[in-house]
């Protein structure tokens, strides 16, 4: 788990498609350098959020000034990961732990879908950004006010259009030193995490709402059958 607040701008060293060393899995890995700040604890297995996404160290070097990951095809269809190249900037966040306060949200580093930046308008000494998602689906768990993460960065959305599928967030100065955001242009994409508790509210209402129609003697399947019983009843006459 993490908070949405990036501890490190970090920089790809190394990006393979195909890694057939013992810690690249036989698949795509990429090496991360610039980030000694934050390796000072490593260990091999911790995770480290990565432009938004959870992922497993599975090397370090011995001056802990780098680390290796691994990165699964989920990952590579879900977020912008496969864009990144040697000299890309990263944003990075280890765990939290017992010490750390929850300055952000939770953030899992599940990424959810992908999206655009189609405006980048300054406003005094903040910027306000415009997205619009790749996978129109995750707008229903986006409100004004409410959290979001993009590219691991906790921030609040600030305008909802759910028409074009688009919201907005504002970025202060402080934020704009620390994330690689502010370096992005209009067309770029980011990788969007939705927050949790809208999907966990839905799915519980699916849930019980599924299990109440399933049951006869359900207070909703009583109150649907009367509502059915009355139009009938009206029909009829």
């Amino acid at each position: 788990m993490f908070t949405g607040l990036v501890e490190q701008i970090g920089t790809v060293l190394e990006y393979k498609d195909q890694d057939t060393s013992a810690s690249g899995g036989n698949g795509v890995s990429m090496t991360i350098g610039d980030c000694a700040s934050i390796l000072t604890d490593v260990h091999l297995g911790d995770s480290i959020c990565t432009n938004g996404v959870c992922l497993t160290v599975t090397e370090f070097n011995e001056e802990q000034t780098q680390f290796k990951v691994g990165i699964a095809p989920e990952t590579l269809r879900r977020s912008n990961l496969g864009d990144l190249k040697v000299d890309s900037k990263v944003n990075l966040e280890r765990a939290v732990n017992s010490e750390v306060r929850m300055g952000g949200h939770v953030v899992q580093g599940h990424v959810d879908t992908v999206a655009e930046i189609t405006k980048r308008v300054p406003d005094g000494n903040a910027i306000t950004f415009t997205f619009q998602l790749r996978d129109k689906e995750y707008m229903s768990y986006i409100v004004e006010k409410g959290f979001i993460a993009i590219d691991g960065t906790s921030l609040t959305v600030t305008d909802v259009n759910y028409d074009t599928s688009e919201f907005s967030i504002m970025m202060v100065s402080y934020t704009q030193a620390k994330v690689i955001m502010p370096s992005k242009k209009e067309g770029a994409t980011v990788n969007i995490e939705v927050d949790l508790t809208g999907k966990l509210i839905e799915k519980q209402i699916e849930i019980n709402l599924a299990n109440q129609i399933e049951n006869e003697n359900s207070a909703l399947s009583k109150l649907i059958s009367s509502i059915v019983d009355k139009k009938l009843s009206q029909l009829s006459k």
